[in-house]
């Protein structure tokens, strides 16, 4: 029996780290696209910085990214930077990849 309740706990305990590393990368993938919507929008320094951030606050308003698709095309809007939904959405899938390495990397 002790055996079966090693695994369980093993089970779980890669299942919450799995968990954690998702979460980190997700956050990680939703900075990288701030500074890169920032960077179309012209904003440098502090304020790219600062943008980014917004968009990490952003993808807390609901689940799933599309909060984050939401921000970033009305602001795109309104700054006259045309890029579609889709554009947005494929440059979040290969930051995922970027922001992976990097929490792999350390």
């Amino acid at each position: 029996m002790s055996s079966i309740q090693d695994r369980e706990k093993a089970f779980e305990a890669k299942f919450a780290l799995d968990e954690e590393l998702r979460f980190k990368a997700e956050a990680r993938r939703n900075k990288l696209v701030g500074l890169w919507a920032a960077g179309l929008l012209g904003k440098t320094g502090e304020a790219a910085d600062a943008y980014a951030k917004d968009v990490v606050a952003a993808d807390f308003e609901e689940v799933g990214h599309e909060d984050v698709v939401r921000k970033v095309k009305a602001d795109f809007d309104a700054a006259g930077v045309a890029r579609s939904e889709d554009e947005i959405r494929v440059q979040m899938i290969e930051l995922l990849a970027v922001a992976i390495s990097q929490i792999e990397a350390g």
